[in-house]
């Protein structure tokens, strides 16, 4: 498990801690309002979560692997793979104190984490694989340069590959969705290439939504 570099994370690669603050403050309201639910979570169905995570697993994650997954929420994604007889070294990682509580009271063994992917010094490659779902869907104020810092870090702490998905600014209705932002894909696809020419892009499985999945090299 890495160590804690600070309690605000850098400030040149983390958010703001007033975004940070608002954005705990907002699972914490969510929590409250729907309890254990994948709306909580800002997803629409459990539909929908199920076949988000079922795109990122297609990536190749097999048994005994280690897995990080940024933006965890209740951990439904060990949970899911584990139905599925995928067991995998699983670290769960996530902003909300409340819902890592929630998750942790669902998966008392689980290895979950509070923080921002900054917040720790993980070494590069400490992960076979590092996944992300709906974490980078909230607009922090910097148009898309927290994502592209994120999927950086996302991948160095890669050894297999990294998958994850955003909201598809082609089809999503932007209008009163509030401080969602949404994604070109085919512009984060062109910043997955210049880290590795192993990427894929998915947008055929549901609305509004696509995956990307950067393979690292193998010696």
């Amino acid at each position: 498990m890495g160590i804690p570099v600070n309690e605000e994370g850098d400030a040149h690669q983390g958010m703001h801690a007033t975004q940070r603050q608002q954005m705990i403050e907002r699972h914490q309201d969510s929590l409250d309002y729907f309890g254990y639910a994948p709306q909580a979570l800002y997803w629409g169905t459990h539909e929908e979560q199920l076949a988000r995570f079922s795109m990122l697993a297609g990536i190749g994650v097999r048994n005994g692997d280690s897995l990080l997954d940024v933006g965890c929420g209740f951990g439904d994604l060990y949970r899911w793979l584990s139905s599925r007889d995928l067991a995998v070294d699983y670290t769960g990682l996530d902003i909300s104190p409340e819902i890592l509580a929630k998750g942790r009271e669902l998966n008392p063994a689980l290895g979950l984490v509070q923080g921002e992917l900054f917040d720790f010094d993980w070494a590069p490659q400490s992960f076979d694989w590092v996944f992300l779902s709906g974490t980078l869907n909230w607009d922090v104020g910097e148009g898309s340069a927290y994502a592209r810092r994120v999927i950086r870090r996302m991948f160095t702490l890669c050894r297999f590959g990294v998958a994850f998905n955003l909201l598809d600014i082609r089809t999503l209705d932007m209008a009163g969705i509030g401080e969602i932002v949404a994604y070109q894909p085919h512009k984060v696809l062109a910043f997955c290439e210049s880290l590795s020419p192993g990427c894929s892009l998915y947008s055929d499985y549901i609305e509004d939504d696509f995956t990307i999945y950067i393979r690292r090299e193998q010696p």
